[in-house]
């Protein structure tokens, strides 16, 4: 089922959906399913699974020359996807992202994902890769999250890449984007941000998924600029406990998010990361209920592959 289905269905009611890491490599899915097993006590209709692409490590040689290799540390999305919905009948969201995809390789993957019944995806730009400062397409890729948007649009039409194939089979995609309540961090400003915000609503995303973040204001405040230029579609709120002191300075860092001086300030004075992580917990189950008394879509849990914090503050919630 699609994603827009499952939040229509709810008439109102908050649903409780998560977000997971695809395993490191070499590991077991075991291990994922360890972290998911206790929180489908909460019923979540669906389930996000991240793609992380391509990195380059370079390894001394022998004749001590720099050799260029490429790893992968996540892999697996589309069969952690599949391996989901068949172990726990739970609709899964996979990741699409422009970054080290040609186009006719994000054809292929999302061919494999209908066939495999998956019908929906998040499409973004992904992140730049360690090595480089700047986010770089594929030769014959996509810069732009919207250009991506528009190649999954146009398959839900039947139109492949290739003009000449006859009597194709559309495929029949939810498509789902990402907002930045306190704006994407290439963005000159929030205005220019929901512009391109509102260019994918209008190419045909079907719903939003934000960002994490620790202050509900900016949240609130973001779907009401969203709804001022235009933007009506389901927007969900991403939201993830804080269980470490380190996050204090990595979170605003890598996400480009502020941390609320209360949650903050609380953190410092704590003697060591089970009082942060306890903190942390309150502050989310806080936090969620009143997302929850503003009637959001879902509270979407950025899990990091770490379920009890998730599971203590649902069992509030649900």
């Amino acid at each position: 089922m699609k994603v827009c289905e499952h939040l229509k269905r709810a008439n109102g009611k908050s649903l409780f959906t998560i977000e997971i890491l695809p395993p490191l490599k070499g590991e077991n899915i075991q291990m994922l399913f360890d972290n998911i097993d206790p929180l489908m006590e909460f019923k979540p209709p669906f389930i996000d699974v991240t793609y992380h692409r391509e990195e380059y490590v370079y390894k001394k040689t022998p004749s001590g020359l720099l050799e260029k290799r490429t790893t992968r540390k996540r892999p697996g999305t589309v069969g952690i996807c599949a391996a989901i919905q068949n172990r726990y009948k739970v609709d899964t969201v996979p990741h699409i992202i422009c970054g080290g995809f040609t186009r006719e390789e994000t054809e292929n993957a999302l061919i494999d994902l209908h066939f495999l019944g998956i019908d929906n995806v998040l499409v973004l730009q992904g992140d730049a890769i360690k090595t480089e400062s700047r986010f770089i397409p594929e030769p014959d890729g996509y810069r732009y999250a919207s250009e991506l948007l528009e190649q999954v649009v146009k398959m839900n039409r039947g139109i492949y890449l290739d003009e000449e194939l006859q009597s194709t089979s559309p495929t029949n995609f939810c498509i789902g984007v990402a907002g930045y309540p306190e704006k994407h961090f290439s963005a000159p400003n929030l205005k220019a941000d929901l512009k391109y915000l509102k260019l994918k609503v209008d190419l045909g995303a079907e719903y939003i998924v934000t960002q994490m973040f620790f202050d509900n204001q900016k949240y609130f405040q973001f779907v009401d600029e969203c709804r001022k230029v235009g933007i009506n579609v389901p927007i969900i709120p991403g939201i993830k406990p804080l269980t470490g002191k380190g996050q204090l300075n990595i979170l605003p860092k890598t996400f480009h998010i502020d941390i609320p001086e209360e949650l903050s300030d609380a953190a410092e004075k704590c003697k060591d990361n089970a009082a942060v992580k306890e903190v942390g917990i309150e502050w989310c189950i806080q936090q969620s209920k009143e997302l929850m008394k503003h009637n959001v879509p879902t509270l979407h849990f950025y899990s990091m592959g770490k379920s009890d914090p998730i599971y203590r503050i649902a069992k509030e919630l649900f």
